[in-house]
């Protein structure tokens, strides 16, 4: 923890200085920070971009990083269920965002029609490996909560391309079309209305995936999928299709509705999603000691959301021309308050078409027994209601404040026919809520460059609690009578992007 302090109280010193400079520019102009790299490494209509983002992080209740995920389990909305207390003191990574690297691709071809298109990878910036939560779980199988390092699920597999990879036409009149392995509507939606921005240390919205996969993690991101989004004035509108298959984190056909718009500070968008024979895989202490499969529910997801965000530009601005993230020239750019909130329910059910066999995202062979894959893990219908407030104070010189808080609920429902009767956290479907406060700051420095430090406490209670150490449920003698599990996590680091 003394670590922490010493490098936090080091960026609110450059912070600082940083501000007493912006302050005195009228007496003496500031000399900007040199930023050696271009704005862009754009050939005709073709960018190359990448960010890298490593930092140093502290939690009070947590696992060691591990030799495939790099990151902690940041909060214990999770499937893992592995907290046994233990307090982390690591280098880390993907504070704010996954590292990645790839190619956009925006380019005109004539009559006002441009060949769109991009491929994204992310990776492990400690160990210079492609992005694989999978591995993670198949290192881990069947070892003790003890025994267990970081590990998540996720739909980054070790795939060349994690991320992103699709192509198509855009035109201003009649629209944007692509096709490949593309985020779900509802993943693009959060990004824009999470006032964390989707950053794994800080919002529930982006270390988990859940509610961008519209209940399942594998399924925020959809393969062999079709998107259309077509943009009138200040109104725009989106569908998707995709039919899934397999080595994909959905097996059946799956479709989405995006409306939304805006009005002067203030935008708001609501999206529909239906998910066929989506991909939950199960935490790794369930496997057997050795395993190369990995063991899953299957299910049918329903997701609706609502969310909304207005900016306020307060007073006249200040100078920020002393600094490379503004224009050479003086200028007059006002400070921002933008206020967020979102609403998204989900309902996982039974799948209409079971499955008996396949591969998940990667590649990576899913575990056959008498009752895997999981078709029967959603009884009767498993309910989330997801809830988020915060706010975001950006100074036009560079640094910005953001406070936000998440909350869900799940309701009570039967799992494999046995429905939670003794209640508490007695079992997983048994209801439970999860809760998390995040405040982060995050400092400019240069076009390419910011720093960052944050801090965030999460709780888990009843049945999202149920299975960790000290609860109803727990494995390899650390049941007990618990109803809550929680951790406070702390991080800075700095990002670079190209």
């Amino acid at each position: 923890m003394k670590k922490m302090l010493v490098v936090a109280l080091g960026m609110v010193g450059l912070i600082a200085t940083a501000h007493a400079a912006d302050m005195d520019l009228k007496a003496q102009p500031a000399v900007p920070f040199y930023d050696p790299l271009p704005d862009s490494l754009t050939w005709h209509g073709i960018t190359l971009y990448g960010t890298l983002d490593v930092g140093y992080a502290y939690q009070t209740n947590g696992r060691p990083t591990g030799a495939v995920v790099s990151t902690l389990e940041f909060i214990p909305f999770t499937t893992t269920r592995n907290y046994t207390g233990q307090r982390i003191s690591t280098i880390a990574a993907n504070g704010l965002q996954q590292s990645n690297i790839g190619v956009r691709v925006d380019t005109p071809i004539g009559m006002g029609w441009n060949i769109v298109g991009r491929l994204e990878t992310g990776f492990d910036p400690l160990r210079g490996e492609l992005a694989n939560g999978c591995a993670s779980f198949i290192q881990n199988a069947g070892l003790t909560y003890t025994a267990q390092n970081s590990n998540a699920d996720s739909g980054r597999c070790g795939q060349a391309f994690n991320g992103p990879a699709y192509g198509g036409l855009s035109n201003p009149l009649y629209g944007t079309l692509t096709i490949g392995r593309q985020q779900s509507l509802q993943l693009d939606n959060i990004a824009i209305y999470d006032p964390m921005a989707l950053s794994y240390a800080f919002s529930l919205l982006g270390y988990s995936g859940t509610n961008g996969g519209g209940g399942s993690t594998q399924a925020a991101r959809w393969d062999n999928s079709a998107k259309y989004v077509y943009q009138y004035g200040p109104v725009h509108a989106a569908v998707m299709y995709g039919t899934g298959g397999a080595d994909t984190g959905i097996f059946g056909n799956s479709y989405g509705f995006n409306v939304g718009g805006t009005y002067g500070g203030f935008a708001l968008d609501a999206v529909y999603t239906k998910e066929h024979g989506a991909v939950n895989l199960q935490t790794a202490v369930n496997d057997i000691a050795g395993s190369t499969t990995l063991a899953a529910n299957i299910s049918d997801n329903t997701a609706w959301s609502v969310m909304a965000k207005y900016t306020f530009a307060l007073g006249s601005g200040s100078v920020a021309g002393a600094y490379p993230t503004k224009a050479a020239k003086a200028e007059t750019t006002p400070d921002k308050l933008t206020l967020f909130a979102g609403y998204t329910n989900i309902s996982q059910a039974n799948p209409n078409s079971p499955v008996l066999s396949g591969d998940s995202a990667g590649g990576y062979i899913l575990s056959v027994t008498g009752t895997l894959p999981d078709n029967n893990a959603f009884t009767t219908s498993k309910v989330l209601d997801f809830y988020w407030v915060g706010a975001k104070y950006e100074l036009a010189w560079g640094l910005s404040f953001t406070g936000a808080y998440y909350h869900v609920n799940q309701n009570s429902y039967s799992a494999d026919s046995a429905p939670c009767t003794a209640g508490g956290a007695s079992k997983t479907d048994c209801a439970g809520t999860f809760d998390q406060v995040s405040f982060m700051t995050d400092y400019i420095v240069t076009k390419h460059l910011d720093l960052y430090a944050g801090i965030t406490y999460g709780k888990v209670t009843n049945g999202l609690a149920s299975s960790f150490p000290g609860t109803p449920g727990a494995k390899f003698g650390f049941a007990g009578t618990g109803t809550s599990v929680d951790t406070t996590s702390a991080m800075t680091g700095f990002r670079i992007k190209i």
